[in-house]
């Protein structure tokens, strides 16, 4: 029974914080009143409740949620942040990855989004030092979406 508080428990402390230091206009850094900011409260509620209450399935939202708010945080401020769809993608493979490290399962999901992710993340390099042509560059960005679907019809289809 004690679990089941925490979470809501952090939700309306953080608010409460949040709405508080708005209505003092004690801004912490620039841009703090903005909605990244309780998807950011959202997202500790959910990774307290994952390690405090031994719920960890709630990590991945927790790491989802923060991640994501703390980049739209980071993105404003500095420059050198990438912001694509990479970061995304990374934000999430990190939340299969710390639940997996709890749960034992999911391992094989995030390696793959964070194979992926660096992929995306760093494409130009990675071109440019293995001298692919700008032609088969084009052909690899027309078919990449089907090679993660077919990833995702073959995770989904496979017998254990």
């Amino acid at each position: 029974m004690k679990t089941q508080r925490i979470f809501p428990g952090i939700v309306l402390i953080g608010f409460g914080l949040y709405f508080f230091l708005e209505h003092s206009q004690i801004e912490i850094f620039p841009g703090f009143f903005s909605w990244p900011t309780l998807l950011c409260i959202v997202g500790i509620a959910f990774l307290i409740q994952a390690y405090s209450g031994n719920e960890f399935d709630s990590i991945l939202p927790g790491v989802i949620l923060l991640g994501f708010g703390a980049h739209f945080h980071i993105v404003e401020n500095l420059d050198i942040w990438p912001d694509n769809i990479g970061i995304f993608i990374l934000i999430i493979s990190l939340g299969f990855i710390l639940r997996a490290r709890k749960t034992k399962s999911g391992m094989l999901h995030g390696m793959i989004l964070f194979i992926i992710s660096i992929l995306i993340l760093f494409y130009d390099k990675i071109s440019t030092s293995f001298g692919i042509l700008e032609t088969s560059t084009a052909n690899i960005e027309k078919f990449w979406p089907f090679v993660l679907m077919g990833i995702g019809v073959y995770i989904l289809i496979r017998k254990k």
